[in-house]
C-alpha cells in the first residue's frame, strides 16, 4: 500500500492558529444552521404542535430507517435574503426500507410552508439530484402554495416542479407524495403527478381551488372535506391510493410503499473499507485563515481516503495540482486537489490527461478546491496558458463519470470552472467554512478597478482623486469579501451545503453511495478539440 506520510505538526503554533480560526467559523455556521432548525420560531412551532402535528424534521425521522444518516441538502438556502433560512423546505438523502431516497418536506411553521423563490430553487436542485442518481423521491407535503407577494418570481419557473415529477416517473424513478395538510392550487399537482399518493384523514386538503375561490369562480358553496379532503379522494376521485388514520400511519404506509418498489442499486455494496490512518479532527488545523498561504492537500487526502492509501499520478509534474487514485468507503475515486493555488500550463495538461484516464476506467472524480485561478503574465500567455486551461475545462465539461467537488479554500476565476464548479454540473458540491469563491480575490478585484479608473482619468486628461480611490477600493473589497463567503454562496444554492471538515469523508461516502444507484459510463471519446 502507498500510505501517505503526514508532515502535519499538531503541536505547532500555526496549527493551533488555523484550528482556532476554523472553530470560530464553525461556531458561526452552527448559529446559522440553528435558524433553519428553528423553522418559523417558537410561537409557530408551538401552534403547529397544538394541532397535533409533527414538524418537518420529525416526519423525516419517522420515515427513515432507524439509526441511519440523513444527508441534508441546502440547509442555508435563502440565507441573507428576506426569507427564512432554509426556505421553508427540508431536502436531503436518507434510507427508507433499505432504499436510498431523495426526501423533501415542507416546513408548515414557516408561512404555512408557502414556497418562495429560494424554496423553488431548492426543490428543483433536489429533483436534479434525484434524476441524476435515480433516487426515488418522497414528498412530505403541507404547503399553502406560492408565497403570493413573490409570485412573479415563482409562477413561471415553478412549473418545472411538475415537469420534473413527470420526467422522473417516465424515467422509472418512483415518486411518492404523502399529504399531511394543504396541497392547494398548483401544489395539488404534486400528488396529482406522483406515482403513489398517501393522504391523512381529516388533515389532507388537495384541490385546485379552495371553497372561497370556487365561490368566486362558480358561485358554488362547498367545504374543504367534500371539495378536497383525504376521504373524498380515497373514495370518490381516486387521487389518494392510501388513506391514513394519522401522520404516523401515513409515514408507516409510505415506508411500505418503498418496500414494495423493487428499486435496486445499479452497483452492489462496495464492502467494508479501512478508515484513514490519521484523525479526522486534524482537518481543522490544515487550512490557514489567510488563504494566500498555501497548504499541502495531501494532508486532507490522507484524512479522508481509505487507509490513507493514495497512488499519486505525475507527482513530479505540474506540482501545484495533486492527482491520484484512492478508494473512499470502498468506492474507487480519482482525486484532483490544488496544492499551491495557481494553475499553470503543466497542471492544466496533467488534469486533462487524468480526467481522460478516469473516464476510460469509469472512475468517479473528486475535486478538492484551493485555487486562485490560472496563471497570468506575458511569459504564461506566450506559453499557451489559455489553450491549456481550456484543455482542462474541456475535459471537465465533457467527462461523463460522476464528479464531486469540495471547496476547501479559495476557488477563484476560471480555476473554479476547471475544478468543476457549480456551472459544470458536479453531482454534489460542498464547501468548508474556510472556502471563498469569486471572479478573483477582493484585493485583486478592487485593484483592477482602481487601475482602470486611473488610466481612464489619465486618458481624458483629468486629475485623479486618490482619496475617492481609496474609499472605492475599501468598499469593493468589503463587498467582494462578503459575497465570497460560503454562507452567502450557500444561501444562493451555489453549493449543496457548508460542512464541517471533519465530516468530509462521511459526506463524500454518502454521496458516492447515492451515485452508485444509477449506472454510469465514462466518455471514451467525445471530448471537444484539444488545442495543442
Amino acid at each position: 500500500m502507498t500510505v501517505l506520510a503526514s508532515a502535519l505538526d499538531t503541536a505547532a503554533p500555526e496549527y493551533a492558529e488555523h484550528r482556532e480560526a476554523m472553530l470560530a467559523k464553525l461556531a458561526g455556521l452552527d448559529t446559522e444552521h440553528a435558524k433553519a432548525l428553528a423553522g418559523g420560531g417558537e410561537k409557530y412551532v408551538a401552534r403547529h404542535r397544538a394541532r397535533g402535528k409533527l414538524t418537518a424534521r420529525e416526519r423525516i425521522e419517522l420515515l427513515l430507517d432507524p439509526d441511519t444518516p440523513f444527508l441534508e441538502l441546502s440547509p442555508l438556502a435563502a440565507w441573507g435574503s428576506d426569507f427564512a433560512v432554509g426556505a421553508s423546505l427540508v431536502t436531503g438523502i436518507g434510507v427508507v426500507e433499505g432504499v436510498e431516497c431523495l426526501v423533501t418536506a415542507n416546513d408548515p411553521t414557516v408561512r404555512g410552508g408557502a414556497s418562495n423563490p429560494w424554496s423553488l430553487r431548492k426543490a428543483l436542485r433536489a429533483n436534479e439530484i434525484a434524476y441524476a442518481n435515480r433516487l426515488p423521491c418522497i414528498s412530505l407535503v403541507e404547503s399553502g402554495g406560492a408565497d403570493l407577494p413573490s409570485q412573479k418570481e415563482i409562477f413561471i419557473p415553478g412549473g418545472a416542479i411538475f415537469r420534473d415529477l413527470t420526467r422522473l416517473s417516465a424515467a422509472g424513478i418512483p415518486t411518492v407524495a404523502v399529504v399531511f395538510g394543504n396541497s392547494t392550487a398548483g401544489g395539488a399537482y404534486v400528488p396529482g403527478m406522483s406515482d403513489h399518493v398517501i393522504m391523512v384523514k381529516e388533515r389532507a386538503k388537495v384541490f385546485l381551488g379552495g371553497p372561497p375561490l370556487v365561490k368566486m369562480a362558480t358561485g358554488e358553496e362547498s367545504d374543504d372535506e367534500s371539495l378536497g379532503g383525504a376521504e373524498m379522494h380515497a373514495r370518490v376521485s381516486g387521487l389518494a391510493d392510501h388513506f391514513a388514520g394519522d401522520e404516523r400511519d401515513a409515514l408507516r404506509q409510505a415506508r411500505r410503499v418503498v418496500a414494495r418498489l423493487n428499486h435496486r442499486k445499479a452497483y452492489g455494496d462496495p464492502g467494508p473499507a479501512a478508515p484513514p490512518k490519521y484523525d479526522a479532527d486534524e482537518l481543522l488545523g490544515i487550512v490557514p485563515g489567510d488563504l494566500r498561504t498555501p497548504f499541502d492537500p495531501r494532508e486532507v487526502v490522507a484524512r479522508i481516503v481509505d487507509a490513507s492509501d493514495f497512488d499519486e499520478f505525475k507527482p513530479l509534474y505540474g506540482t501545484s495540482l495533486t492527482t491520484g487514485w484512492a478508494t473512499l468507503h470502498g468506492y474507487p475515486v480519482g482525486i484532483l486537489a490544488n496544492a499551491r493555488g495557481v494553475l499553470f500550463s503543466e497542471e492544466s495538461q496533467k488534469a486533462a490527461q487524468f480526467i481522460q484516464l478516469a473516464n476510460q476506467r469509469d472512475i468517479p472524480l473528486v475535486f478538492l478546491h484551493n485555487t486562485t485561478g490560472y496563471m497570468v503574465g506575458k511569459e504564461y500567455e506566450q506559453g499557451g496558458i489559455i489553450k491549456h486551461g481550456a484543455m482542462m475545462i474541456n475535459a471537465v465539461s465533457n467527462s461523463r463519470v460522476p464528479h464531486l467537488s469540495v471547496l476547501m479554500g479559495a476557488s477563484y476565476g476560471a480555476g473554479h470552472y476547471g475544478m468543476c464548479g457549480r456551472a459544470y454540473d458536479p453531482r454534489f458540491l460542498f464547501a468548508w467554512p474556510s472556502a471563498k469563491s469569486a471572479v478573483m480575490g477582493p484585493q485583486q478585484l478592487a485593484g483592477v478597478l482602481s487601475i482602470v479608473a486611473r488610466q481612464s482619468a489619465t486618458a481624458k486628461g483629468q486629475p485623479y482623486d486618490d482619496d475617492a480611490d481609496a474609499a472605492l477600493r475599501a468598499m469593493v473589497e468589503q463587498q467582494i469579501e462578503s459575497e465570497s463567503l460560503p454562507m452567502f454562496l450557500s444561501g444562493r444554492l451555489y453549493d449543496d451545503g457548508v460542512i464541517d471538515p471533519r465530516d468530509t469523508r462521511t459526506v463524500l461516502g454518502l454521496c458516492l453511495s447515492a451515485i452508485h444507484t444509477a449506472p454510469y459510463e465514462g466518455a471514451r471519446g467525445g471530448f471537444g478539440v484539444f488545442r495543442m
